[in-house]
């Protein structure tokens, strides 16, 4: 017995009310009784999931959340996917990411050691590795090397899961950046609206234009968790896979491809010294005095030279998975989505929508 009336495994789900959280209760609602914790309530097509409020960050909260779990559906879990985490693009240090990703981590394990749990899943982030030189790619067994708070509180994740796992198998999953046909993803999301609307700062460049970083498709990530499940009973106790698309397209192709698909021609990517981008950033941020603040931060610019292509031949031989989908393939319907409603493209993606991006002579040429 899985500790449900209709005998389906139990999986718990923390973060379940986001973009790849929302997700996983779909595709795992079937099959699964599925529990979600989230502070938010899951929206009414998903309520075959059991939502349960769960803020991470408080100790009485979790005990109350994983109390109620075990009263309805009783003690063994077949799979825990902790998504629930904080990020940040601004580069401002925050007490959430020790707070929800490492502590909130922690009480998650501590409070499951009561359970029967036969997997512990837990989404890492592909910027904890070191970056690699070109024609590298980066395995599990890489150096590590997080260079802001985002990786780092990933990398204190992990060590906070080997510590206080116990008996609990773990899988750690270090993702690459997850983005679908509505992008749905901060940085291309980002570089697309500065092409689009022409910004002059869209043309530098004041990294290695010829490196890169692997993405995934979030209908990728979704059949990867269902792999993990899948197989959670003849994994290695602690295992650890790097997660991505081994296709990566080079900064400077991608610049180029944006451009081609919104304005009819490539958008050349000009190199530029870090000093001079680095002031630039430095005014425009002081000149936006909070108010429609750029995206690009002073911090970034040392990091332009990032170099992150992947293998999953661990995966792949493990999981029996691999990447269906390309950034370079998805590209294109990213554009149409834009072109046919920017308003609703930019705010899908978060982005405050310019008023001459409203009138039609301003959006380029269709591909």
């Amino acid at each position: 017995m899985h500790g449900t009336s209709a005998d389906k495994p139990v999986i718990l789900i923390t973060g379940a009310a986001g973009l790849i959280g929302s997700r996983l209760v779909e595709t795992f609602s079937d099959q699964y009784q599925v529990i979600a914790f989230d502070i938010k309530p899951l929206p009414e097509e998903q309520q075959s999931a059991d939502w349960i409020a769960c803020d991470l960050t408080d100790d009485a909260s979790v005990s109350r959340a994983l109390s109620e779990v075990k009263a309805k559906h009783g003690n063994l879990i077949a799979s825990v996917i902790h998504l629930a985490a904080y990020y940040d693009f601004s580069g401002e240090s925050s007490p959430l990411y020790q707070d929800l990703t490492v502590a909130g981590t922690r009480r998650m394990l501590q409070g499951l050691q009561d359970f029967n749990v036969e997997q512990f899943i837990f989404s890492s982030s592909l910027l904890v590795q070191q970056s690699v030189e070109n024609g590298q790619a980066i395995q599990a067994s890489s150096p590590v090397n997080a260079e802001w708070d985002y990786p780092q509180s990933k990398l204190e994740a992990e060590a906070t899961i080997k510590q206080y796992a116990g008996s609990i198998p773990t899988v750690i999953l270090r993702l690459a950046g997850v983005y679908d046909e509505d992008c749905h993803s901060i940085p291309i999301a980002q570089q697309i609206s500065r092409i689009y609307q022409k910004q002059l700062e869209s043309y530098f460049f004041p990294g290695d234009k010829t490196c890169g970083q692997a993405f995934l498709h979030l209908d990728d990530l979704v059949s990867c968790f269902a792999a993990v499940v899948r197989h959670r009973g003849r994994l290695p106790k602690r295992s650890l896979f790097v997660i991505g698309e081994e296709d990566v397209m080079s900064y400077e192709e991608l610049q180029e491809k944006i451009g081609l698909y919104l304005h009819g021609d490539q958008w050349p990517a000009i190199r530029i010294p870090k000093t001079a981008a680095k002031a630039g950033a430095w005014v425009k941020d002081r000149l936006s005095n909070g108010e429609g603040a750029p995206f690009i931060k002073p911090w970034m610019i040392d990091l332009a030279d990032q170099n992150y292509p992947v293998s999953v031949e661990r995966a792949r031989e493990q999981l029996g998975w691999d990447p269906r989908h390309r950034l370079r393939e998805t590209l294109p319907d990213m554009i149409d989505e834009l072109q046919d409603n920017p308003e609703q493209w930019y705010a899908e993606n978060g982005l405050p929508v310019p008023d001459d991006l409203l009138q039609p002579e301003s959006t380029g040429a269709r591909k």
